[in-house]
């Protein structure tokens, strides 16, 4: 492996690592050279323990509520005791409960805002005190990496998943922050739309024949380029959204503006914006919205295997 891409005296924390993508990716990290700490809320974090060390990698379980602001900060001390350093960051962790708005429970939104958004904000705010405090002792920039899972329910806001989306959407903005914010101590922080299939996904591809060759939406597939982004070969990437599944790696690019409207008289009245804007938008097409439905014309040539 080019030493650019080792991970060797790296430690890795990886959410949700019990099982699907956050397994797959604890054991490429390891597999690059990394100690993993392998968080999950059940025993199956053990079980991933065991692999990693069956092949010779360094691991340790961290279980719990990766929402709990007190163990992401726990678990980032732990790196540093048991292994000598904290430098990687991958938030994995997540849940489905998916209703269309009208029948939304509270509970409905407040769990899943509460794994994915809280749990890749608390670990973040951990991590990011680590290194800051780690960069002004040192008079200098630290590794660092973070490694954010979103997904295109955050681009094309799903009918079925208003939650999920808008948890997935605060998750691009939290990488944002997190990279604005953290440049300047060494830290590089990007986000990753993965399809992938999973115990939580098996439902959505369960239509996708895959019956020979390595799975289209295997979740190694997905933990190459995670572990490609934990490895200083990235140094220059941060603040950046991928869309990753099958055979391809996507770039997204940031909104753009469309069209600016003027006042005549310097201050909108409704007569005048609907003289602007009700034109503009006559006849528009239903998928030609915010969203960014045009990913979709990406799912057919993806799902090809090589």
């Amino acid at each position: 492996m080019a030493d650019t891409l080792s991970l060797q005296g790296k430690t890795a924390l990886v959410t949700g690592a019990g099982a699907g993508l956050g397994r797959s990716e604890a054991l490429a990290l390891a597999q690059a050279g990394a100690s993993v700490l392998v968080n999950d809320f059940t025993d199956r974090a053990d079980e991933v323990v065991a692999e990693i060390v069956a092949a010779g990698g360094q691991a340790l379980a961290v279980k719990g509520d990766v929402s709990n602001w007190a163990l992401a900060q726990s678990m980032v001390a732990t790196g540093v005791k048991e292994f000598g350093s904290f430098d990687i960051l991958v938030n994995n962790a997540g849940i489905t409960r998916d209703k269309m708005i009208f029948n939304l429970t509270e509970s409905d939104w407040d769990d899943v805002i509460k794994v994915h958004l809280k749990g890749h904000a608390a670990t973040s705010a951990a991590a990011a005190a680590h290194w800051r405090a780690a960069s002004k002792a040192a008079d200098a920039p630290v590794y660092g990496r973070v490694v954010n899972t979103s997904s295109e329910a955050a681009l094309f806001g799903p009918a079925g998943q208003p939650n999920y989306g808008a948890a997935k959407a605060g998750i691009i903005a939290l990488t944002l922050s997190t990279s604005q914010g953290l440049s300047r101590y060494g830290v590089r922080a990007n986000a990753i739309c993965p399809r992938a299939r999973t115990e939580m996904t098996a439902s959505v591809f369960e239509g996708i024949d895959q019956s020979t060759g390595l799975d289209a939406l295997a979740p190694e597939r997905v933990a190459a380029l995670v572990q490609y982004l934990a490895s200083p070969a990235s140094d220059e990437i941060t603040g950046q959204v991928f869309v990753v599944y099958g055979k391809m790696v996507t770039l997204m690019a940031a909104p753009q503006i469309e069209k600016t409207f003027e006042a005549p008289t310097g201050a909108f009245d409704a007569a005048e914006l609907d003289a602007q804007l009700t034109t503009h938008f006559k006849g528009r097409g239903k998928y030609e919205t915010y969203s960014a439905y045009s990913i979709a014309a990406l799912e057919k040539p993806a799902l090809a295997v090589d």
